[in-house]
């Protein structure tokens, strides 16, 4: 049936699953022993995951296994298996209703490769960091041996790396267009986004004597049809969006073009093509509405037609008024339902208070599993963002749209740790989300925020639409650092700095209490012409926030800096402008030890032009510029080189740089030039076309957010 309803009935309203008799588990067991102790003779459901399992709400696997647990189900988890046979799969035995299978926080390719596609040594999901523990396409791999150990189970598909290839989606790793995951699994059902809602109502249906295959139209779900369903019109994505010739932008609180345009867009004597009548109250018509995307093998073979189905897609991503997408695989039609409608605080609380041991799994013994030393005293308090980065996948997956825990749940958590943690000492390292400072943030009018396509509320300024007001997240960090016990609340998330800026009382608070002598902030690069492909604000906000990081820090009598990261390589970014960001490092006297390259992950705005090269912000045509796009290994390693022009390990590579681009001006031994003449002892000049070098990487992503650059491993959290 289909979900037309914009209040979804609560997630913990469910009448529960007979089995939650068998109570709750200490952990979710992972063995046939375990499932003995807990008087288990089967599972319901199993949760296959690429990560070591860590009952952790930062860790998907745990958080999905326990809120199907609080729905009465018994879950088994199958962690990093051995996917070259199929025994592990079998250990559990055959689930009742079905396998549910995430390659773990992380994509599966980029947890195993660099951006210049050299094999990671390490996985910090992994005990012990060890890394090779999961396959390459792991929710393929995982979903085909699933299928081999009983094939008659139903398979569901979710994560990051199913949410990113929900459609047809670029590559990176093989440099091709691939098709939607949910073919390449040959799962019954793909889940994206948070998808706690979806997840709870599948298992309740299937619980009921549904069949997989009769579960479709439901938010959050990708699935096939046979045939488009009589009730729905369709219209193709080129009638709004034709890759051709370029026009004025939509205006993104508009539902659809002018009744006057619509009527004479077909002047030609050619027969009308029929498409969807006109809909007359779009509002109230619209989840019968489906676009039609381009077919798999037009966007696989054409770059702008790519180009095109990705701006399309964009612009369907808020969920109160997103309409369904229909791709055509060959001759199977894979339907992308609007995604999930966002959880109430009272959910948010619900599915963070459930009982985590908040430990990684017995079974580890004392093994490190270095994401979760990174993040066992961090609390997360939000989810989402409205930044909308064009390099960040969190709006394909975690969606715009703020949605915060309440305070008291957050204190709650907070005290926990404080109780029950072996290992705290009275720090807790971050409280956060996808940003720091995003907390109850939201459109000021609902029935704006509902009819908004904006890919940004910040972008290329802030909305006048959007509340800033930071009063609430200033009175928790008050609360919170006022606990007992508590001796510092650091935040370690990323800081939107451009709308910390509308709140001087927020940079106070932070900076007088919750900054630890370095706060790390992501202003990616200096020059407008990248910032504005980056969807990123222009560098006079840095020096606002700047201004006031050190006012602020003087007041206090702390000696506090400021730790910018850059992005290299981004789509758009030219060698001059590496060269005017090495130069504003320079000056501001900075030296990057964290070097970040872009890396284009699956269904970003900016893998959409590194693949078409072109500026996928405006509408897209044949004859419109090319950008700048960095591909060649040379060039990409030129441009990381001028993030850390200071390692004499980059001068050789440099010097052939700044001299091709006629700027050996800035070859010398002064203050004001960039590098020296001379090579120091130790180092050699070596041919630069066959140079290599090592540059220390940092290897994750921020908290509930996957990135296309590097970040910290400390929270790759994204289910």
């Amino acid at each position: 049936m289909q979900q037309t309803s914009l209040t979804p009935p609560n997630l913990f309203s469910y009448r529960q699953y007979w089995a939650h008799r068998f109570g709750v588990a200490p952990q979710l067991p992972i063995s046939r022993a375990e499932m003995d102790e807990l008087g288990w003779d089967s599972c319901d459901i199993i949760v296959v995951s690429g990560d070591a399992y860590v009952d952790h709400p930062s860790f998907g696997m745990a958080l999905i296994g326990r809120m199907l647990e609080a729905q009465g189900f018994r879950v088994g988890m199958i962690a990093q298996p051995d996917w070259k046979n199929v025994k592990d799969f079998q250990q559990l035995g055959r689930p009742n209703l079905f396998f549910g299978i995430t390659s773990g926080n992380m994509d599966s390719m980029v947890n195993h490769y660099t951006s210049d596609k050299k094999i990671r040594s390490n996985d910090a999901y992994t005990p012990n960091g060890e890394a090779a523990k999961r396959p390459d396409r792991a929710t393929s791999v995982y979903s085909h041996r699933c299928r081999e150990a009983f094939k008659d189970v139903p398979i569901i598909i979710g994560g990051i790396e199913a949410s990113l290839r929900r459609i047809a989606h670029y590559d990176y790793w093989s440099d091709t267009v691939k098709k939607s995951v949910l073919l390449d699994s040959k799962a019954d059902l793909l889940l994206f986004g948070n998808a706690e809602r979806a997840i709870v109502e599948v298992a309740h249906r299937l619980a009921k004597g549904e069949k997989i295959q009769d579960i479709k139209f439901m938010r959050g779900t990708a699935h096939f049809v046979k045939e488009i369903p009589a009730d729905f019109a369709v219209k193709d994505s080129t009638d709004f969006d034709k890759p051709g010739e370029t026009a004025p932008p939509m205006n993104p609180y508009q539902e659809e073009p002018p009744c006057d345009k619509a009527e004479s867009a077909n002047t030609s004597d050619e027969p009308e093509i029929k498409v969807a009548p006109l809909i007359q109250n779009i509002k109230t018509l619209r989840e019968k509405t489906a676009i039609r995307l381009p077919d798999y093998e037009v966007v696989k073979n054409d770059p702008i037609f790519y180009a095109h189905a990705s701006r399309v897609m964009h612009g369907e991503t808020n969920p109160y008024n997103a309409r369904p997408l229909i791709q055509k695989h060959g001759d199977r039609e894979v339907w992308i339902n609007p995604p999930p409608l966002p959880l109430s605080t009272p959910e948010m609380d619900g599915v963070f208070d459930l009982p985590y041991s908040r430990l990684p799994h017995k079974s580890y013994g004392g093994a490190n599993v270095p994401a979760f030393e990174m993040i066992q005293h961090s609390v997360n308090i939000m989810r989402g963002c409205f930044g909308g980065c064009s390099f960040c996948s969190i709006t394909e997956h975690e969606g715009r749209i703020i949605q915060s825990r309440s305070e008291d749940s957050i204190i709650q958590e907070i005290e926990a740790i404080r109780d029950t943690s072996p290992t705290f000492t009275g720090y807790i390292s971050d409280l956060g989300g996808p940003t720091a400072n995003m907390y109850r943030l939201a459109c000021k009018d609902k029935d704006i925020e509902t009819a908004c396509r904006k890919l940004s509320c910040v972008h290329p300024g802030i909305c006048p639409n959007l509340n800033t007001d930071h009063s609430s997240l200033i009175k928790l960090y008050r609360r919170a650092r006022g606990l007992t016990g508590i001796k510092k609340i650091f935040i370690a998330s990323g800081l939107r700095y451009d709308i910390a800026v509308e709140s001087p009382e927020y940079v106070k608070e932070l900076v007088t209490h919750h900054v630890g002598g370095y706060l790390k902030i992501a202003p990616e690069h200096t020059e407008q012409n990248v910032l504005t492909r980056m969807m990123k604000p222009g560098m006079g906000t840095y020096d606002r926030f700047k201004e006031m990081f050190d006012r602020f820090s003087k007041e206090a009598g702390k000696e506090q800096y400021l730790i910018p990261y850059f992005i290299a390589a981004h789509p758009g970014t030219t060698d001059e402008d590496m060269l005017q960001l090495a130069l504003w490092l320079k000056r501001n006297n900075f030296r990057a030890d964290q070097v970040q390259a872009f890396l284009p992950s699956p269904m970003s705005i900016a893998t959409a032009m590194y693949h078409s090269g072109k500026d996928t912000l405006k509408k897209v045509s044949r004859t419109a510029a090319d950008i700048a796009i960095p591909k060649s290994v040379k060039q990409r390693r030129i441009q990381k080189a001028f993030l850390r022009y200071h390692d004499p390990k980059n001068w050789p590579l440099l010097r052939e740089a700044l001299k091709s681009m006629g700027r050996a001006d800035l070859i010398g031994n002064g203050k004001m030039h960039l590098i020296p003449t001379f090579q120091p002892t130790g180092t050699f000049e070596t041919n630069v076309k066959t140079q290599t070098f090592k540059t220390k990487y940092t290897t994750g992503f921020g908290k509930t957010e996957q990135r296309s650059d590097a970040r910290s491993p400390k929270t790759r959290r994204a289910r």
